[in-house]
């Protein structure tokens, strides 16, 4: 791999749907071979739950404001790059008879964080155009050595 290694963030969801285990499990060691093979500089896995409503309680707790802020910030690399999060966050209303009724960010069941020195290089999953760039998709170009694939396709982008 050529450059400086880079960290990875992975968050994962507690309360699994079902299949989602397996998954988390592939990936999680995926993340250990690329550490072990020195293609990563290291990973961490952070657990979050299914959503987070913005002005609860939690929301103001130090988890929940370490959550909020990552969200903001994978979705300002969003912009950025021209891609979207949109159908991996989305907002909820939700109904309580406890309450007032509240709306809610619904988290992945998994979402990947790429950083190099610090910088928010790639998330995953996220979509560019009608391309699904997942988490595993990620994980493989990391192997083999490759830019995420978001970057092969702007730089092969032709005036012509």
């Amino acid at each position: 791999m050529t450059g400086t290694q880079p960290r990875i963030e992975l968050y994962v969801r507690s309360l699994l749907p079902d299949g989602a285990g397996h998954r988390q499990e592939a990936v999680i060691e995926q993340l250990q071979r690329l550490d072990a093979e020195d293609e990563i500089a290291d990973f961490s896995v952070i657990v979050w739950g299914k959503q987070i409503a913005h002005e609860s309680a939690g929301s103001r707790t130090e988890e929940g404001e370490y959550i909020l802020n990552r969200v903001a910030e994978f979705k300002q690399w969003a912009l950025s790059n021209n891609v979207s999060l949109e159908s991996f966050y989305q907002t909820t209303e939700v109904e309580s008879e406890i309450t007032d009724d509240y709306s809610a960010m619904v988290l992945p069941v998994m979402g990947l964080a790429e950083y190099d020195d610090g910088e928010l290089k790639h998330v995953a999953p996220c979509t560019k155009g009608d391309v699904v760039h997942t988490i595993m998709d990620r994980l493989e170009r990391l192997e083999a050595g490759e830019p995420p694939a978001i970057e092969q396709e702007s730089s092969n982008v032709s005036i012509v």
